[in-house]
């Protein structure tokens, strides 16, 4: 069972970098689409850059979090310590 939670681990963070590179690419993509509508001012620039950023790995995270609790075990645990047991 702790190898599941070992294996689960590494491979939310492995997705987490893959998120985060995204967010950066897709952050960079976003300034270079505005730049083709006029000059870049810096209050423009932080908000694209922090909105976009945060919204993908927000996002992402989240999705991720939930494949993760699933693939760890987690989910059992709670499912398991909620259910009722059947009076006999």
């Amino acid at each position: 069972m702790q190898s599941n939670r070992e294996r689960a681990a590494s491979e939310f963070k492995r997705k987490m970098a893959w998120i985060t590179l995204g967010g950066i690419v897709l952050a960079a993509a976003a300034i270079w689409y505005l730049s083709l509508f006029g000059p870049l001012r810096v209050h423009m620039v932080v908000a694209t850059m922090g909105g976009v950023f945060l919204s993908v790995v927000v996002g992402c995270g989240l999705f991720a979090a939930a494949f993760f609790s699933d693939q760890s075990g987690h989910d059992r645990e709670v499912t398991d310590a909620t259910r009722q047991k059947d009076p006999d």
